[in-house]
């Protein structure tokens, strides 16, 4: 089964499913989100507009900086979009997937069952020349209800206790996992133990998934074998990323929400540094 759909295979299923919009950039988190300008200007036929920051998550504090949302408020943004138990649905974001997955993610958590991610993006529509809209639907409404646990997490003592016995994947930059530049947090490195694998090196030039996912995976695991894989980023969003490329391979992963966001607000949880 795969969790991906390309801009032509959507085009063709338009009509059957539910297209929800999640453009969002990471950098101007507590600024307007641009993606809902951007969505306004011109998005896919019929697709609602979820903002990250305020249906995709809870307000930034101990859980970290985007901390897992509560399933009323992501019940309320499905019933809106008029998502029901058995709806197919379709997400992407900007390019890049990344706020696509955490969209595929939490909506999975909460219970729904058919979920993909449009490969590439919105850029990945217009570069295939498709069609695009101005037009806001209106709220449809519906009688879906949230059931949380759809997906594994793993908290802040389980994240430090997990490369006992498993591979803990750090999503983010090398040299912000090396501790050598933080643009963000408040404290630079990792999570001990853990084993960097940045977003990044699962995407093609153009955005999309690489096609080499399985070799690629190969090349993080190294010698490792099959160990439990737990992954988390910044903030719970990238490493949903690693999450679906994982499953697009039929591997369950494990998502730790907080991330180094919330690691690091308890100055007694032990940072390591370097590569």
């Amino acid at each position: 089964m795969t969790h991906l759909i390309s801009a032509a295979a959507l085009a063709t299923e338009i009509e059957d499913v539910v297209v929800i919009d999640v453009r969002w950039t990471l950098t101007t988190q507590g600024a307007a989100n641009p993606g809902r300008a951007e969505y306004a200007a011109g998005h896919v036929p019929g697709a609602f507009f979820v903002d990250l920051d305020t249906e995709l998550a809870a307000p930034a504090g101990e859980g970290g900086r985007h901390p897992l949302p509560s399933p009323e408020v992501v019940e309320r943004t499905l019933q809106r979009c008029g998502v029901g138990e058995g709806t197919r649905v379709v997400v992407h974001d900007g390019r890049e997937s990344f706020a696509a997955a955490r969209a595929w993610w939490v909506f999975r958590w909460v219970g729904l069952r058919d979920v993909r991610v449009l490969d590439g993006g919105y850029a990945a529509w217009l570069a295939a020349g498709l069609p695009v809209s101005t037009e806001e639907p209106e709220p449809r409404g519906s009688d879906f209800r949230a059931r949380p646990g759809g997906m594994p997490t793993v908290d802040a003592a389980g994240a430090a206790d997990w490369p006992r016995s498993g591979l803990l994947l750090d999503a983010r930059a090398p040299e912000r996992y090396a501790g050598e530049v933080e643009p963000i947090d408040p404290v630079a490195g990792h999570i001990p133990g853990a084993v960097n694998s940045p977003t990044s090196a699962w995407l093609e030039p153009e955005g999309g998934f690489r096609k080499d996912l399985a070799q690629h995976w190969r090349s993080v695991l190294g010698d490792r074998g099959d160990e439990p894989v737990a992954v988390y980023c910044g903030s719970g969003v990238t490493a949903a990323h690693h999450v679906l490329a994982l499953a697009e391979l039929g591997l369950d992963s494990v998502l730790y929400p907080g991330s180094w966001s919330e690691w690091v607000r308890d100055p007694g949880r032990p940072v390591a540094t370097g590569r």
